[in-house]
């Protein structure tokens, strides 16, 4: 759940608007449920569920690592999380100082973290999500197909109750044969219960 942040040097960092509202409200049903749930989390203000175990981390090769570590105790994973596509190549260890003259960063792939997952999914459960301002069904159906997901949870940004920080959210359920379930908005708490009904039938 949530954003990851990618160091510039010990003061500035690249990273999205990404709350972890949504995923929180997933890790929450999940252990009121009875999962034994791990929630990989990336900064947020929002205090983890109580029963769940909150890993903590910064940065997407962090998340990588962690979900590495405990893929294999897993039976379902869901991948909410607003993982940073591209890092800076160079973490300088000081701060950079500002000039008159402009400052160039060069940027490097992130791990595709779950497309990774989709390589070693086995008889797992795999859940992804996808935030589009475009395009939405194509470029989600292309995830699914791409990263051998289950099913995605996909929304547009711009939709009014379905952006960053919202309590609520509007989305479209795609599955690996392609059909596309388009749901009202709801409260993501609400939408959480749905999702999980939808791997529960899996």
């Amino acid at each position: 759940a949530g954003p990851t942040r990618e160091a510039i040097d010990p003061v500035r960092y690249i990273s999205n608007h990404s709350t972890g509202k949504m995923g929180y409200s997933i890790a929450y049903k999940a252990v009121d449920r009875g999962a034994k749930v791990y929630l990989i989390s990336g900064p947020t203000s929002l205090k983890a569920p109580e029963g769940v175990q909150l890993i903590p981390v910064n940065s997407a090769r962090e998340m990588h690592e962690k979900i590495m570590e405990h893929y294999d105790e897993a039976d379902i994973v869901i991948m909410s999380a607003a993982v940073a596509d591209y890092a800076p190549a160079i973490t300088h260890q000081q701060k950079v100082k500002k000039s008159d003259e402009k400052l160039i960063l060069e940027l490097v792939k992130n791990p595709d973290i779950l497309y990774e997952l989709g390589k070693i999914k086995g008889d797992k459960i795999l859940v992804g999500f996808a935030m589009e301002t475009e395009n939405l069904v194509e470029n989600a159906k292309e995830k699914v197909s791409k990263k051998n997901l289950d099913f995605i949870v996909a929304n547009d940004l711009f939709t009014e109750g379905a952006g960053f920080g919202t309590d609520t959210n509007v989305v479209k359920i795609i599955d690996r044969r392609g059909n596309v379930e388009s749901l009202p908005k709801m409260a993501k708490l609400d939408l959480a219960d749905l999702i999980l009904d939808r791997i529960i039938k899996l």
